[in-house]
């Protein structure tokens, strides 16, 4: 498969093939970053490659040639004679004319033998967090998720206390996983190019995750801190013993006068935690 501009253009007009707006479709025709995406994510003979949304091929090409099998879910049917073309010469990949979000992963994956397993993706916009939120709540667990996304969307994922990208999301994804950025994508590398650049971050499973005694609560009073983001903890969580809050986050340096922004993880769990005990003593 090559890959430039002119040559993708040439492949989707002999295919009668459409852009569709509402799929968020760009297609990545730049061969250095594709190169640099399969090499940073260590893909190997070992490792089940899940891919959403493949579109032309342009990456799955690649890690068909680095994976010991690439399950590709698309959308998009119109896609498909593209596809099947781009990967005529290999056999170790299937594509799943499905919405991922719809699909029974678990059970999609059940007959496959892998000692790795990995989610690849360049996701649009809109689609980007529920993708990552069914991955965690299907316990699908893969040890490894690479995403290019949107590069304000990645900054929050990686988010840490006290920049101005950091909110619940960015707590809810650090808890299960270590993030970090790979490469920044300049929006040039796409058809069609989109209005903003993209960045490429790695989502790596954390071996041990902190010790949550109700991770529904967690999540919860995490999510009613940042609830109104100018506002202090004290006025965003009324509904709380803001007592006991304020005695935990005294021992860590902190106050109901913060505002969530600042506080990191474990504050938080270890707020939840006590607020979990002292319903249990009740």
């Amino acid at each position: 498969m090559k890959y430039s501009k002119s040559e993708m253009k040439v492949t989707l007009d002999n295919n009668s093939f459409k852009f569709k707006k509402k799929f968020g479709q760009n297609f990545i025709t730049d061969a250095n970053v594709i190169n640099n995406i399969v090499d940073k994510s260590s893909v190997d003979k070992d490792t089940l490659v899940i891919e959403i949304g493949p579109g032309a091929g342009s990456l799955t090409y690649r890690l068909v040639q680095n994976a010991d099998f690439v399950l590709c879910y698309e959308i998009d049917k119109g896609v498909e004679s593209i596809l099947r073309d781009n990967l005529k010469d290999y056999y170790n990949y299937e594509i799943i004319f499905d919405d991922f979000l719809k699909r029974d992963v678990l059970n999609d994956i059940k007959n496959y033998n892998y000692k790795k397993l990995m989610v690849i993706a360049n996701l649009p916009y809109y689609i980007t967090t529920p993708i990552i939120m069914k991955i965690i709540d299907d316990n699908l667990s893969p040890d490894k998720m690479v995403f290019m996304v949107q590069k304000e969307v990645g900054e929050r994922f990686k988010a840490t206390p006290g920049t101005k990208d950091y909110n619940s999301l960015s707590i809810y994804l650090n808890y299960y996983f270590d993030i970090k950025k790979l490469m920044d994508v300049s929006r040039n590398v796409f058809m069609p190019v989109p209005n903003v650049d993209s960045i490429v971050v790695e989502f790596t499973k954390k071996e041990e995750l902190l010790n949550v005694d109700n991770r529904e609560l967690f999540f919860k009073l995490v999510r009613d801190s940042f609830k109104y983001k100018r506002k202090t903890l004290r006025n965003n969580l009324k509904g709380y013993n803001l007592e006991l809050i304020e005695q935990v986050m005294h021992n860590f340096g902190y106050n109901l006068s913060d505002r969530a922004e600042i506080i990191p993880i474990n504050v938080f769990v270890e707020i939840a935690n006590s607020l979990s005990y002292a319903q249990k003593c009740a």
